[in-house]
């Protein structure tokens, strides 16, 4: 999957998406994703099978789950394995949900 192909993909929440932020952050809930790097499969000398880790962020004024319902379901019917994580920005009074998945 590449990243144009999963911002289709995100699009599909009816929710802001963007690659890394928005330059002036939509209203609430909104979609950042972002590539943190690779876990590479290596075998003869190679990159075997080439896998792009990727952060999907989620941001929400107050607890949405709704909006998390809605994200993990397209996650889960498109075989997106993914690790969860939730954090509260004081500073933004905003959540932050973080899943994080990997793709080849």
């Amino acid at each position: 999957m590449t990243l144009t192909q999963l911002e289709l993909l995100l699009d599909q929440t009816g929710y802001p998406v963007t690659y890394s932020n928005f330059k002036k952050p939509p209203a609430t809930p909104y979609i950042c994703y972002l590539s943190k790097g690779s876990s590479n499969f290596f075998a003869d000398n190679k990159s075997y099978s080439k896998i792009s880790d990727l952060d999907i962020e989620l941001y929400t004024d107050k607890k949405d789950l709704l909006a998390e319902s809605t994200l993990e379901s397209l996650l889960d019917a498109n075989e997106l394995a993914y690790e969860k994580t939730e954090t509260w920005i004081e500073s933004e009074g905003l959540f932050q949900i973080i899943y994080e998945i990997g793709v080849i």
